[in-house]
């Protein structure tokens, strides 16, 4: 048999809500034994220490907690039909859903693929209590019930369209169903499968069963193979795995908890009784599972056994291992049955074996077990070749194997083996290309349905990332990769593990701070590229993010090979070495540019497209470049010239700011002809340049007159007359350099506006020296494209203040602005900030390359934390014949009183209804789905929010034709374009009505 690999799982036991609480209580010999609880049934009613028609004999059992508690809203189920479901399907929902994130799959990643459902389970004692009160057998409890639901229900609400099926073999329905999950695997029928079992005991039916069979254990607990063991204790829980071929799980670098080596499942047939074991059957399955396996009983390190603490059921279960392994009593096989901790699961007991023998695999030790200190002598353990643990088992190094025994009540048998994951699994390989990857830091993103749900899976997910080391990279990488797909995400950088545990709890705790790392994910953002221009620059500038992102390195390492034929001196060193001459033009010029291009092409890799492009006077290079309109290397020339021409000219020149507009200053202008406006930032942000005395005169002038001024540190008067003696020289390298038309929309900072199909050719280029910069003129049009944000790509965001002095656009609402560098202190964490806001409103980053190889490594992260607020469970507990009926689903539900954070199942206020027509309608949506009509705000969706489909669609149209006969004559096919939402259905309701208004009100007066 080829093997499987088990690479996800989760679960719910007695004393154990996750599948790390199991293993504590594996590792602790727990007991999770406790008394009925009241919801269940009256136990003290039943009960009969000596034998009883009607009675049991115990009043204790294994029971989870809350399994009346479901997320209805998360899974889009209306509160009346969560009601009428078997909790055993809500249960394995959940379940389902966590297994699949353990493993590393956002689930919704997995809709519309082959993946196959196979669920065990053997009690339906929910629609006992259900479908037989037939006057309140509707729809959803007609759905609500049946064992192929169950399997049926995760499959449908994840949308798989594998196969899909439900396993009753009774105890050994769960380890069948991932017999059969293992072979779907191996045929080829499906890629992925979930395998999974379930048990809840609602009523003592199986408790009095057992006791007359003279099967039950006074005190509720199994004792396996002990000399205690005096009967069967009922359990129950869910559990759920996640399985795929070995080597695809390999090839994918998922992590591995175990690997099934074989599986094999026989019938006892005709033995002493149907319910009797049968020793030569379970020899045989054993036996069979081995030849499958290719494994000696010898390999056998240890064996989950079934384990039921009956003496006929132990004693046989016993021979037939023994018959394969009586040969080794030097060194006895372990043999242990977690039905000690908390009882016969039934259903569910093969997948809660499985589990743990695919934690102590993953673990390397083998839980002690319970009762394991007074061994039944008469089983003869030893002699077997086997034994039971007292403490636990440390497993050698290697690949250690494990066998798994289940055995159903009716004769159906099964086995498995299993064995240690291989080495490969631990340590996935590393990419084998060498592109360049990784920013420098860690972003950790998390997305969920609604805001009061991810507050709550942010405490979640700090609770257990503070609770064991963890690296920061993995984690984040994998929260991109399991943690996403619904609308409302979170993202923050983190630095390592420890700062990210404090961010995460600050943000759930923090109003105000939540809504700052929090959006919807909606449309990508509209995105502009600001690229800043000379006078940004400075020593070192962006020498944090070049040590710490191989990304930024790798682009600025490409500029500078560009440029450096044409500079003679590498570009990159001189700025990361703290030369002052950074600020010489010849440096300062190709120096802009090679940052500008780094930090958009970094930005591109990752995968932030610009939309619309804007460069402040020289920036315009970075911009043009990336724009397309030529290619690197001319790029480089070209700026290269530019900086280098520029130097050579003689001084004198200087350059004014001047706190007015430049209309106002024409008249002032007129009187200087050796001065001329050279860069206009805003309405009364301008900036003059030419003669510096003819400047010094100005300022005198508007000194007197009040007016602010600063003079700016400058080499030479640029955008004005005294670059004419360079313009024909650098015209000469611009014509062979040559330019394009933008490929993507770029606004011209010497016309102020979008460049409509024309070329930034030699003419534009040289025309860009000598005129001014018209910034203010070009980014008030790009605003009125509607940028949903801004991205500045240079050493500092100095453009960012700027644009915020500008006028509002048409739309009414600036776009957010962001920087991936902020100043001198700059590294990879203000890049990762930028690629979490333009995350957190809707951008889908390339993840992998925000990573270095090292940290793509997969990291289970704490599973998804439901709402606990939704309760939905029977009226009554099970009560004996006489005692008043109690136990059936009300028609309208009640649901647990809403307490907490999450009491706002749906928060969109809707006024009272001003006419009888839309209280009709939300009254008769509030019957069908369950919902209080306060609840009903017009913008919630009737199928995406309120859980709606077709056969409630047909309830709805009934019920609102009582109220209004005037709809009888309206099909079906013309109501269904009508229910996107709440108030598109009050509002067509409303029109078709109209005409009968009158007699409408009195029908439903």
């Amino acid at each position: 048999m080829d093997r499987i690999a088990i690479v996800g799982l989760d679960c719910r036991f007695p004393g154990a809500p996750d599948a790390g609480a199991y293993w504590n209580l594996l590792m602790r010999s727990g007991d999770g034994i406790s008394p009925v609880p009241e919801q269940r049934w009256d136990a003290a009613d039943f009960h009969s220490p000596t034998p009883a028609e009607g009675r049991a004999n115990t009043t204790e059992g294994g029971f989870i907690d809350d399994p009346d508690a479901f997320d209805n809203e998360f899974f889009t189920v209306s509160p009346r039909e969560a009601a009428a479901m078997d909790p055993q399907q809500r249960l394995l929902l959940q379940c389902a859903w966590r297994a699949v994130e353990d493993a590393g799959i956002a689930p919704m990643q997995l809709a519309g693929t082959s993946t196959g459902v196979y669920v065990g389970i053997m009690g339906n004692e929910w629609a006992q209590l259900h479908l037989t009160d037939y006057d309140r057998v509707s729809a959803q409890v007609g759905s609500g019930n049946g064992y192929c639901m169950t399997a049926n229900r995760v499959s449908y609400h994840l949308d798989l369209k594998g196969p899909s099926l439900a396993v009753d073999t009774a105890c050994s329905s769960s380890l069948v169903a991932v017999h059969m999950a293992g072979n779907a695997l191996l045929s080829g029928e499906c890629d992925y499968a979930i395998a999974a079992g379930v048990n809840v005991a609602l009523t003592p039916a199986l408790s009095i069963f057992y006791t007359q069979a003279g099967l039950s254990a006074p005190d509720g607990r199994c004792k396996p193979y002990s000399g205690q063991a005096d009967g069967i204790g009922r359990g129950e829980g869910v559990g759920a795995v996640v399985l795929r071929r070995l080597e695809d799980a390999l090839a994918d670098k998922q992590q591995v908890y175990a690997v099934i080596r074989g599986t094999a499942v026989n019938q006892d047939g005709r033995s002493n009784g149907i319910t009797a074991p049968n020793r030569w059957s379970q020899q045989e399955v054993i036996g069979a599972a081995y030849r499958r396996a290719g494994v000696e009983p010898a390999q056998v390190d240890f064996t989950e056994g079934h384990g039921t603490g009956t003496v006929l059921g132990d004693m046989m279960e016993v021979s037939a291992l023994g018959h394969h392994h009586a040969g080794r009593a030097g060194r006895p096989m372990a043999l242990g049955s977690v039905k000690g901790n908390f009882g016969h699961t039934e259903g569910a007991a093969g997948i809660a074996g499985l589990i743990k023998v695919a934690l102590s695999l993953h673990h390397r030790t083998v839980p002690a077990s319970r009762f394991a200190a007074k061994e039944n002598e008469r089983l003869d353990l030893r002699g077997k070749g086997l034994r039971l643990l007292k403490a636990p088992l440390r497993l050698p190094r290697g690949t250690s194997v494990a066998g798994l025994s289940s055995f159903g009540m009716g004769g159906t048998n099964a086995h498995a083996v299993l064995e240690s994951a291989p080495p490969s699994a631990a340590r996935p390989a590393a990419q084998g290309d060498e592109r360049p990857r990784g920013i420098g830091s860690a972003l950790f993103t998390l997305t969920a349905p609604t805001a009061q749900a991810l507050r709550r899976n942010l405490h979640a997910q700090a609770d257990a990332l503070g609770a064991r080391r963890a690296p920061v990279g993995p984690v984040g990488w994998t929260s991109h990769r399991v943690k996403s797909g619904h609308r409302h995400r979170f993202a923050v950088s983190a630095p390592d593990t420890a700062t990210l545990v404090q961010r995460l709890r600050a943000a759930a705790a923090d109003p105000a701070l939540f809504d700052a790392l929090t959006g919807e994910a909606g449309t990508a953002p509209h995105t502009a590229f600001l690229f800043t221009g000379q006078g940004s620059q400075y020593p070192r500038m962006t020498a944090g993010l070049h040590q710490e992102s191989p990304l930024y390195r790798h682009f600025l390492d490409e500029a500078d090979a560009a440029l450096l034929p044409h500079t003679g001196r590498s570009v990159r060193d001189l700025v990361l070495s703290g030369d002052e001459s950074v600020h010489l033009t010849r440096w300062a010029q190709p120096a802009l540019f090679a940052v500008g291009y780094a930090l958009g092409r970094t930005l591109q890799e990752l995968g932030v497209q610009p939309c619309l492009l804007l460069g402040h006077s020289v920036g315009e290079y970075a911009a043009a470049c990336l724009a397309g309109v030529f290619p690197l290397d001319a790029a480089a020339r070209l700026i290269a010239a530019r900086g280098a021409l520029m130097q050579q000219l003689p001084d004198g020149g200087g350059m004014l700011a001047v706190l007015a507009g430049r209309d106002e200053l024409a008249e002032r202008l007129a009187n200087e002809p050796e001065v001329s406006v050279a860069v206009v930032n805003g309405p009364r942000a301008t900036v003059l340049s030419g003669d510096a005395t003819a400047l010094g005169r100005l300022a005198e002038e508007f000194d007197r007159d009040r007016v602010p001024t600063r003079m700016l540190r400058v080499s030479h008067a640029f955008h004005s007359h005294l670059m004419d003696p360079m313009l024909d020289d650098f015209a000469e390298v611009a014509r062979e350099a040559g330019g394009g038309v933008p490929q993507l929309p770029l606004y011209s900072t010497l016309y102020g506006r979008l460049l409509d199909g024309e070329a930034m050719d030699a003419d534009y280029w040289v025309a860009h020296i000598r005129r001014p910069v018209l910034f203010a003129d070009a980014f008030t049009a790009l605003g009125e494209a509607g940028p949903s944000h801004t991205v500045e790509v240079g050493p500092s965001p100095v453009l960012s203040s700027l644009t915020r002095k500008l006028p509002l656009p048409s739309a009414g609402t600036r776009p957010a602005a962001t920087a991936p560098v902020r100043g001198p202190d700059s590294g990879g964490q203000d890049l990762a900030d930028t690629v979490a806001e333009l995350y957190r409103h809707g951008l889908d980053p390339r993840w992998d390359t925000l990573y270095p190889a090292g940290d793509q490594v997969p990291y289970r992260l704490g599973p998804y934390a439901f709402n606990d607020e939704h309760r939905y469970w029977t009226a009554g507990p099970a009560r004996r014949p006489g005692a008043p009926p109690t136990a059936a689903v009300a028609e309208e539900p009640a649901r647990a009183a809403h307490g907490g954070p999450d009491a706002e199942v749906l928060v969109l206020e809707r006024p009272a209804p001003a006419d009888p027509v839309t209280e009709t309608a939300l009254t008769a949506i509030g019957q069908v789905g369950g919902y209080e009509v306060g609840e009903l705000g017009p913008l919630l969706r009737l199928y995406e929010d309120l859980g709606f489909d077709s056969v409630m669609v047909m309830e709805l149209k009934k019920r609102l034709e009582e109220r209004l006969p005037v709809l009888e004559a309206l099909t079906v096919q013309d109501l269904l374009p009508r229910l996107a939402t709440v108030g598109d259905l009050v509002e067509f309701l409303r029109e078709y009505c109209a005409p009968a208004s009158d007699s409408t009100q009195e029908r439903t007066a």
